[in-house]
């Protein structure tokens, strides 16, 4: 059931809004000309133009990398914790043994176009053999590239 308006109820809320409305338009209106008036207060980044400067912030996840030490070597056991981690099956761990018969990690397939950035793989690992970069500029055409190994080499124990 509608509850019906009476004419007096209408007018006051037409004349509410002629007044509301003009009065939030001068609000964001105030904002943009304090701007205008000093630029050096904007905190826009003016991209592409200034893409040798920028720094993006700490926190920033872009794609998934892994972390090597200074043979080339990386921390990834096989485990399998980052996998099982994702919500959107964006890793894929394809462990192999080494000739001790030891696991060790075959390929590491990373699935850029279905990752959602969560960083949930990061805080899975606990070998801390993975990182978010700060790489943003990932755009391409070639879907092929969005599916990427990350581990250089294959086998390494």
């Amino acid at each position: 059931m509608q509850k019906k308006i009476s004419t007096l109820q209408y007018i006051k809320r037409y004349l509410k809004r002629c007044i509301t409305g003009p009065w939030s338009l001068i609000c964001g209106l105030s904002v943009t000309l304090k701007y205008f008036f000093n630029p050096k207060r904007i905190v826009t980044e003016q991209y592409p133009e200034n893409r040798k400067t920028l720094k993006m912030h700490e926190r920033f996840r872009g794609r998934l990398e892994m972390i090597e030490d200074e043979e080339g070597n990386n921390r990834c056991t096989a485990c399998g914790m980052c996998e099982r981690a994702c919500p959107n099956a964006s890793i894929n761990v394809l462990a192999t043994k080494n000739i001790a018969g030891k696991k060790v990690l075959g390929r590491y397939v990373y699935h850029f176009a279905s990752c959602t950035q969560c960083g949930l793989c990061v805080e899975a690992c606990p070998f801390g053999a993975i990182q978010m970069s700060p790489a943003f500029e990932v755009a391409t055409t070639d879907p092929n590239d969005l599916e990427m190994i990350l581990n250089k080499k294959e086998g390494q124990g």
